[in-house]
């Protein structure tokens, strides 16, 4: 297919509009939610079938569109990416895959990895063999990744890592992870990281989930004890996994804008959604309530904000016009769309929210989605944490102020009896 390194954005177009209805499925565009809509072996079907669909997209020359071909990809532009994007829509993809086996996940090591863990893993995760999560949250850690407490101890050739990570959404049907931990306590807590990679399926990983209020159990936490990884496995340098840690926050935060990622024209919340609203206020009751129209309207202009504000980060920071760092602006305002639209969704819905029977339509679970509506708030870093970021490395305002940032690791207080002693 050595063919495809000229082939021109209009070809490739023409080349996926003829594939793609021959090949997926035509599904209404998708949301990825924390509802509780599936079964375990329902779940395990769909992850089965978006790891074939990933086969699909692979044999026939659409996966990794912006990766290098010795690494399996096409080694093709973001034009020809965002065609392929505009011409998914309507159809079948991946979406559990998107997040974070592409990005993050990919990105960190497209960025850090080393030639032989590129060949190794990049070609699988194309072809859907390899879905990766990432191992960053900790029971004790809240918002601060760098307060990891997991420990890495060298141990010739491997390390031992041994520690917990929590709000790993999958990790039970997934198959690799990359995990930050700590391997030196001795320096200030950002200096003495490290990223390692790891097969989640191994002795001393044992992999609990969390039920949420809804019912949803996609939520895990992992508990490692001695899991030995090869230190060919780790990401980066010693002690320097905060330079890792940054550019994967990076990635985490543009999602949607990735040169990694295949998310279709239209789905998630973008500029398509007030079309979903409409069906929702018509089950409702209230199609032709202009109080209603109103609120889908607004909805729709939230969506094409967001969608134009991700295109111009995008577009800055690929052009070196914009710092890195600008992807926070762009998660900060997602996570504002994503909590605006469900509360809108809860006030066209009105009592329905509170009681509802299976004849109900779309209007159904409005009210758990409203009270799970936080969670775009916090999952990919904190709202709180974007802020930080935007105030401190993007419009330059002063650090917010921290006692630990020029502490020893290992003489911050982490609990009440270590403050008072």
């Amino acid at each position: 297919m050595s063919e495809l390194v000229t082939e021109t954005v209009e070809e490739f177009r023409a080349r996926a509009k003829a594939w793609i209805p021959a090949n997926l499925n035509n599904v209404p565009p998708s949301i990825r939610s924390l509802r509780n809509e599936l079964t375990d072996e329902q779940e395990l079907e769909a992850v089965a079938r978006e790891r074939a669909v990933q086969r699909k997209l692979f044999d026939a020359g659409f996966a990794g569109i912006c990766i290098p071909r010795e690494y399996g990809g096409q080694g093709l532009t973001l034009a020809h990416q965002l065609a392929m994007r505009e011409e998914m829509s309507g159809y079948e993809y991946p979406s559990r895959l998107q997040s974070p086996t592409f990005t993050p996940c990919t990105g960190v090591l497209m960025d850090f990895g080393t030639e032989e863990q590129k060949l190794r893993h990049i070609p699988a995760i194309l072809k859907g063999e390899e879905i990766w999560m990432q191992f960053l949250s900790e029971p004790s850690g809240g918002s601060d990744v760098a307060g990891a407490l997991t420990t890495a101890m060298r141990d010739g050739d491997e390390w031992v890592l041994n520690g917990s990570k929590i709000w790993t959404t999958g990790a039970w049907w997934s198959d690799w992870a990359l995990c930050l931990a700590r391997t030196n306590w001795d320096v200030q807590k950002h200096r003495g990281l490290t990223v390692f990679m790891l097969p989640l399926h191994q002795p001393g990983i044992e992999v609990h989930r969390i039920e949420m209020l809804n019912g949803n159990r996609e939520f895990c936490q992992e508990f490692m004890t001695d899991v030995r990884v090869p230190d060919a496995d780790r990401i980066g340098g010693v002690d320097d996994g905060w330079t890792v840690g940054t550019r994967w926050m990076f990635h985490e935060r543009m999602m949607f804008n990735s040169p990694y990622t295949m998310i279709p024209t239209g789905s998630g919340f973008g500029p398509s959604v007030g079309t979903s609203l409409v069906k929702i206020a018509q089950d409702a009751g209230r199609g032709d309530d202009p109080a209603a129209l109103e609120l889908i309207g607004e909805s729709h202009m939230l969506g094409h904000v967001r969608h134009a504000l991700e295109g111009r980060i995008g577009d800055g920071v690929r052009g070196k016009t914009m710092s890195d760092q600008s992807s926070a602006v762009g998660r900060l305002f997602s996570s504002m769309v994503v909590t605006r639209t469900t509360t809108i969704t809860l006030e066209l819905v009105g009592p329905f929210a509170g009681v509802w029977s299976d004849e109900d339509g779309t209007v159904t679970d409005a009210g758990t989605d409203f009270l799970m509506r936080q969670a775009g708030s916090i999952g990919g870093g904190t709202t709180e944490m974007a802020r930080n970021v935007v105030s401190e490395r993007v419009l330059g305002m002063p650090r917010e102020m921290s006692m630990d940032r020029d502490v020893a690791f290992s003489a911050v207080p982490r609990n009440r009896s270590s403050r008072s002693s």
